[in-house]
């Protein structure tokens, strides 16, 4: 998709295809309001130059940052090869920790079942007892 230039009536469409959480849309998003000026019509007047060379290599320097920092950014929100590899990762991160807590969990039941078993025993033993004691005592009679 192109960018649209638009008037400063006129609500500018930008040209995406990814929102900031880098999920997908199905319409541009649309900014209202002017678009800020781009190409010459950004430059600045000769009255807002700074009137020193080192000063106006500065600011060039600084603009030339700014604008490998965008194009980078742009990069990264046009990959979508990288944005879903990321997301996958996420995934899996989020699936392994939440494994390593079912795995600890699970231990803790397994002690818990393990201690309950002397109790359940001993019972169940002493049920055991009881009935043999109760068939000797109904048979006695």
């Amino acid at each position: 998709m192109s960018p649209r230039k638009s008037s400063d009536d006129e609500p500018a469409a930008v040209a995406a295809g990814v929102d900031a959480d880098g999920e997908g849309q199905t319409e541009p998003a649309v900014v209202k309001g002017p678009a800020e000026p781009v190409g010459v019509e950004a430059a600045p007047d000769m009255e807002q130059l700074p009137d020193e060379k080192a000063q106006l290599r500065e600011q060039i320097a600084d603009t030339r940052e700014e604008l490998g920092e965008t194009v980078e950014a742009l990069a990264q929100k046009t990959d979508v090869k990288a944005q879903v590899k990321d997301k996958v990762d996420e995934r899996k991160d989020a699936l392994r920790d939440s494994q390593a807590q079912a795995q600890a969990k699970l231990g803790e039941v397994s002690e818990q079942a393990k201690e309950r078993q002397k109790p359940i025993a001993a019972g169940a033993g002493a049920l055991v007892i009881l009935l043999v004691l109760l068939a000797l005592i109904r048979r006695r009679r």
